[in-house]
This record gives C-alpha cells, sequence and structure tokens, in this order.
C-alpha cells in the first residue's frame, strides 16, 4: 500500500519543482523529503526520480502517481468540506492571500462582519501578487485569493480554481489637487510630460498602464516605482507624480487626489478564486459572502 504522505511530497515537488521548495512549504528538511521520497520508491517498486545536474526530475511512473494523488487530494478536501457544511456553526481556518488595494478598501469591513456573525471562524490574510496569490491557492498554501483582472491582459488559467467575480471598479488618471484654478493635467496626453509612479516592473497593472501611455503616444517618465499604493497617493497629492489609480482605493471615503477619465473607461475586475474541491466548505462560503458585502458598503465613484 502506497503511503498518502508520502505521495503527497510527490504531488509538491511536481508542483514546487525543487526538493529545497517542497521542504520550505511543508516545514521539512530538504534531507527528510529526501529520504520520505527514497522510501516511496521502495514502496512503489520502480524510480521516481531522475538526477538531472542539481536538480531532480519526475519519471513517466512518478507522473502516473502524481495524477493519481492529485484526485485523492481533491476527493479528500471535498470530503471535509461535506462533512464540515453538517456542521451547525462556522469555524476553523480559512487562509486568504490578496493585493494591496483589496486589503485596504475590502478587508476592515469583511472582518468586522465576519467577527459578528461567525465568531469561531478565524481568517488569516496575507499580502500577495495576484499571479503568486493563484498558484499558492493551486498549491493548497490557501484557501481562498483575491486577485485582479486589468482590459485586455488576461491569467495563467488553474482549471482547478473556479472564479467569482467580486466588483468592476473604474481606473482613472489620478493627478493632484487643483491649485489656483488649474490641474497638472486634464487628460492622459497631458501627462506626457509629467513624472510618474507605477507599480514594479512584471505587475499586470504596470504593463497595462504602461501600454496604455503609449497608445496615446508617449512613454510615461516612471521615477517612482512601488508596489504600496498608498505611497502612490502621498506622492500625487503632494504634487510629486502622477498615476492611475483603481476607485477602489478609496474605500467609499473622499478622494484626496483628482481623477480624469481614461480613454475608454477602463474598468478593473476583482475576483476571488478557490479550488473547486473546497469551495464548498462553510468558511470560504461565509468570506466570499462577507467580501461581497464589504463591495456595497464601500463601493463609491471617484471624481474630479
Amino acid at each position: 500500500m502506497l503511503d498518502v504522505r508520502r505521495l503527497r511530497l510527490l504531488h509538491e515537488l511536481k508542483i514546487r519543482g525543487t526538493l529545497a521548495g517542497v521542504a520550505e512549504a511543508l516545514a521539512y528538511s530538504p534531507s527528510a523529503v529526501s529520504q520520505q521520497l527514497a522510501l516511496l520508491e521502495k514502496e512503489a517498486g520502480v524510480s521516481l526520480l531522475q538526477k538531472v545536474g542539481r536538480r531532480v526530475r519526475l519519471t513517466p511512473q512518478a507522473e502516473v502517481l502524481v495524477l493519481h494523488t492529485t484526485y485523492l487530494l481533491e476527493r479528500l478536501e471535498l470530503a471535509e468540506a461535506e462533512m464540515t457544511a453538517s456542521l451547525t456553526t462556522v469555524s476553523g481556518t480559512v487562509r486568504v492571500a490578496l493585493f494591496q488595494s483589496a486589503a485596504h478598501a475590502l478587508i476592515p469591513q469583511a472582518l468586522t462582519l465576519l467577527a459578528e456573525e461567525f465568531p469561531e471562524l478565524r481568517v488569516e490574510v496575507t499580502e500577495r501578487e495576484p499571479e503568486r496569490g493563484l498558484f499558492e491557492v493551486s498549491a493548497r498554501d490557501f484557501d481562498l485569493v483575491l486577485a485582479e483582472q486589468y482590459p485586455g491582459h488576461t491569467r495563467v488559467h488553474w482549471p482547478d480554481l473556479d472564479r467569482v467575480n467580486l466588483a468592476t471598479d473604474a481606473l482613472r488618471l489620478a493627478v493632484p489637487p487643483s491649485r489656483g484654478g488649474r490641474a497638472a493635467a486634464a487628460s492622459l496626453a497631458d501627462a506626457a510630460d509629467l513624472p510618474w509612479v507605477m507599480e514594479p516592473e512584471g505587475t499586470a497593472s504596470r504593463h497595462w498602464a504602461t501600454q496604455l501611455c503609449r497608445s496615446a503616444g508617449f512613454e510615461p517618465d516612471v521615477r517612482f516605482e512601488t508596489a504600496d499604493l498608498i505611497a502612490h497617493i502621498r506622492l500625487i497629492e503632494s504634487g510629486n507624480a502622477v498615476g492611475i489609480l483603481p476607485d477602489l482605493i478609496w474605500a467609499g471615503k473622499m478622494p484626496t487626489v483628482r481623477g480624469v477619465e481614461l480613454p475608454g473607461g477602463p474598468l478593473r475586475t476583482v475576483f476571488s478564486s478557490a479550488r473547486r474541491s473546497s469551495a464548498s466548505r462553510p468558511g470560504v462560503l461565509a468570506v466570499r459572502d462577507a467580501l461581497a458585502r464589504a463591495v456595497e458598503l464601500v463601493a463609491a465613484p471617484v471624481t474630479g
């Protein structure tokens, strides 16, 4: 009989790519992972790993075991979800990964609702870039991820994850407050010669914003690069930069910068994803419901 715990280590190796990655994810030592996988090879009676330089590669036989282990883990999660759904209280822990503007705008309201309605439910929140968050939900590091999608920008498809749209909010050129009746920019084209603040290279928001500027005929002069959108606001309201901000960042409060309409009125989509095998867990359902209600509480348009 193959040991399910060792099969999971093999499954993790397929996901993480390295023994060190498996050890870090599961709080093992790399040597312990190697020993357990060696025992699994003895149980299976076939070679499961091939050395390729300093790395290891799964054999075709290992790939077969990983395929079946994926099914086993999904069935176990479904069993757990059905069991917890039969309880009269919502309890346990839900681990949530989310990007910064969602953390700022939605999480405080959602946690307040959950604390009032489900005091036995523990919610753990960690900031993650959407792509990493989606991967880590698929890898079972988190139960739920809040992610964002920009117009014309697609994300990696994870067939084991569902997707529930949570909100759409406008993306606007954010410029310093008017002074003396004059604005720093009244259109995107007006911002061609101004200093910009943007999120780091490689993020979906940076790629989208750069392409938007290029479509307007200029390359943005990015002088400030940070993933902290509160820093974006401070730089813009102080007159040191312009940028693009989503409406959701204001969490229903009065904006401190001017929002200028962008060509085409682009909208960002905010959505949540969970593993299909655990999406029916009462805790996951409760968190999603609280987030949906938080959107209704904080949604407000940004005006100039």
